[in-house]
Order: C-alpha cells, then structure tokens, then sequence
C-alpha cells in the first residue's frame, strides 16, 4: 500500500461528520442490549434473575479475550482503503444481521429460548469488535494534533449521544406499541436498521480519511499486551473508564425496572432516557470549551463528579417528586457527555505518544484492551444489577404481571443510584493518577512512515 501523506491538523469537515456516524451503530448496540436484554430474559422469557445476568454477561466477556486480537489483526491489515475501514463494513453488516436475530427467537420452551440469546448474543459480541476496535483506532492515525482529537470526538459523543436517545428512546416505546409477543421483534429489526445506517455512513464518510502510516510492531499478541499493561497513564484511563462504564451499565440495565416499579410509570423509561440524553446534545460543546481551557483530565473529573451526584441523588427516587427525578437523571446526563468526551479524546493521545516513543504502531492493540474493557464493563453492568436484584428477591415472570415483595424494589433503586455512585467515586482514585497533558502530547507526535 501506498502510504498517504501526513494530514493537516484540521480534518476535512466531511471526514468529521462521517467518522461521527460510526456513534449510530456502537451507540445503538451499546444502549438497547443494556436496556431492554435483561428484561426481556427475566419479563418475557421468565427466566431466573441471577441466570439472565449470566446469560447477558458471557457473550460480552468473549469480547474481552476478541478486542485485543482483533486490534491486533487491524494493525497487520494493508489495504487501499486504510488498514481500518474493511472492517467498518464487514463487522458492521455482520452485527445488523446478528441484531435483527437476537430478538427473533421462540419464547418458548425455556431453555431453547436462552440458548438462542446467548449464541445470537455471542455472534453480535464477535462482529461488534471487528466493527468497534478499527473504529476507535482511527483517531490516532487521522490527525497527531491535540486539539483536533478533541473536536473529534465532541462530534463523535454528539452523534452518539444522539444515537442513544433515537435508539434508548423508540425501542421500549416499539415494543410496548407493538406488544410483548411480537414487540420485541419489531424493535430488533428496527435497530438493527439503525446500525446499518450508521456503519455505511461511517465507511462512506471516512474514505478520504487521512492516515498516518506507522510499521506494525513486532513480536506476538501476548508481548505486545505486556507493552501496552506496562503504560501507566494508559492503566490509569482505562481502569477510570471501565469502573464507569460498569456503573452506567448498571443504570441503564435498571430504567425499565425503575420506571415500572419504582416510579410505578412502566411509560416513564422513554422520558428517562430523554433526560438522560437531552442534556449530553446540549452540553457537550460546553465540555469542548472547558477541555480547552482546563485540560482534559479536569473536565473528565468534573464530568465524573456530576454524573456520581446524579445518581446518588437518585437513592430517594421512591419518595422524591417525579420532576425531581427527571431533574437527577439530566445531572447524570450532563456528566456522563464529559465522561464519554474525554476519556475518548484522551485514548488517542496515549496511544499516539507511544507510537511516536516506540516507531512501532501499537495502536490497534491499545484500542482493543480499551475497547475490551469498555466491553467488560458494560457487561458487568447489567450483570451486576442482575445480581443486587436476586440478591432483593426479585420475582420473574413470561408476562410483566408478577408482584414484586418491597426488598426487590428497594434493591432496583439502589442497583440503579448507590451502586454507580459508589463505582464513580473510586474511578476518580484512578483518574488522578493519570499525567498526560498537551505539553506532553505535543511533544510527542506520531511519526509520519518516512520518519520511520
């Protein structure tokens, strides 16, 4: 492959939007799965609380062990096209297709319902880190500047943002429209459209993407992985990002069951949502702002703090008044916007010093343990509210009717508020033991392939 030649430090506003859109298809699959996968095991399946948080989690917990190896795989790949975008396509049309499965299988008997959500679930996690790993990785390649990386990934969190309220907010709406013997499958084929809008959108968009072309590193997967765990600032990034991407998986895995048992509104999860997100499409320029002015590891601290107040705050949800709780929800809304806008903003910077310290593009690898653990992450999320509701005796059923005894409902609002607070706050120990600024970045870009 014929390298091209190091990009300008402003990206072409087509490459912006269109490496943007690729937040259609990751946060379609990231929110729908966290929000409607446990109900739909625990409400229509009638399967056992603790069981479906397993049956969520495992497939996920393959990707663990896939992001790296398929980072890895895309930092060896040459093609015309960049060493990235062939898998934007390929991964991506193989998690449509996953998707529209996943919600389409019988109801019944029991166990061969579960056994279709978990392999379908499984084909979904697999395609999914072919998609999502390239994905991330690009932004270190596209530009070496500071600030640019920043204006990325505000217009990435914004279509994302956007993505989670279209996604977060029609499919429970789909199903309850449609009703639970079909719902569900409506809504899988509506989504799974959702995401191929966004995976062409973002391989047409990125084709003119500038590249800066690094030599794959050597040696095998495991000595690269011992690399990548010896860099402490990335440790520190990653390990903050995972804790919280553990406790918004745990919110989002608990709105059904706040609006329906806590609120005693089952319609209340479409407005939770737009609470949640509306605030993140209206604040995240306001995040650029203080990223410029602050620094990035500030306004991700900041943002952090929001989105742990909010949740706590959510601890009297029972007894508070409703437009309280909305209130709560758009705290954790703004936080959460700067919570994904600077880690994301941050991961390049990272990645690229060490690509530029080393002459080696190790930088598939990095976005594939990042990504593993983001993965990681939000699959504990509803597994470990899964496990707060066994824990509160949460009562399954096939049809949404069963009674629920005051500790399982005591138990959701604290799965949904306590629990995320608590797993923010640690994150913060991490975070402020991470070092990078832009003096340190700048000083370290990535070399061009004739420097190498």
């Amino acid at each position: 492959m014929t390298p091209r030649s190091a990009p300008p430090s402003a990206l072409p506003p087509r490459v912006v939007r269109g490496y943007a859109l690729g937040s259609v298809a990751t946060g379609a699959f990231g929110t729908v799965p966290g929000l409607l996968l446990l109900p739909y095991l625990t409400d229509r399946l009638g399967v056992a609380a603790g069981l479906a948080g397993a049956i969520v989690f495992l497939p996920k917990a393959w990707d663990v062990v896939l992001n790296p190896v398929a980072g890895r795989i895309s930092d060896h790949t040459v093609s015309p096209s960049g060493p990235r975008r062939p898998f934007l396509l390929r991964g991506g049309v193989a998690l449509a297709l996953a998707f529209a499965v996943l919600f389409a299988g019988p109801a019944s008997p029991q166990g061969v319902s579960a056994t279709w959500v978990v392999v379908a679930f499984l084909a979904c996690a697999t395609a999914y880190a072919f998609f999502q790993v390239p994905y991330v990785a690009m932004p270190a390649e596209m530009t070496d500047d500071y600030g640019e990386r920043t204006r990325l990934m505000i217009w990435r969190v914004a279509v994302l943002a956007l993505a989670i309220l279209v996604s977060g907010a029609s499919a429970p709406a789909i199903r309850d429209a449609v009703g639970p013997a079909q719902g569900y499958r409506v809504m899988g084929l509506v989504v799974a459209a959702l995401i191929l809008v966004g995976v062409l959108g973002a391989w047409r968009g990125t084709a003119a993407a500038p590249t800066r072309v690094v030599p794959a590193s050597a040696g095998g997967l495991a000595a690269q992985l011992r690399i990548v765990a010896a860099a402490k600032d990335f440790r520190m990034l990653l390990g903050t990002f995972v804790l919280q991407a553990l406790a918004t998986g745990a919110m989002l895995a608990g709105v059904d069951y706040v609006a329906r048992h806590v609120l005693g509104r089952p319609g209340a999860s479409t407005v939770l949502f737009v609470c949640f997100v509306g605030p993140a499409l209206l604040v995240t320029p306001v995040w650029q702002r203080v990223g410029a002015v602050r620094g990035k590891r500030w306004g991700y601290a900041a943002a952090s703090v929001l989105l742990a107040a909010g949740a706590l705050a959510l601890v009297a949800a029972r007894s508070l008044p409703l437009v309280l709780v909305y209130l709560a929800v758009a705290v954790v809304g703004v936080g959460y916007a700067g919570a994904q806008v600077f880690p994301l903003a941050m991961l390049p910077d990272v990645a690229a010093v060490d690509a530029a310290r080393s002459g080696a593009n190790r930088i598939g690898v990095f976005t594939g343990v990042w990504t593993a653990g983001e993965t990681l992450g939000l699959a504990l999320g509803p597994g470990l509210y899964a496990v707060v509701l066994a824990v509160g005796g949460y009562v399954s059923s096939t049809d949404s009717t069963a009674v629920q005894p005051d500790s399982a409902v005591t138990a959701i609002g604290i799965g949904f508020s306590v629990v995320p607070a608590a797993l923010v706050a640690v994150s913060l120990l991490l975070l402020a033991r991470y070092r990078l600024d832009e003096a340190a970045v700048s000083g370290a870009a990535v070399p061009t392939h004739e420097e190498v």
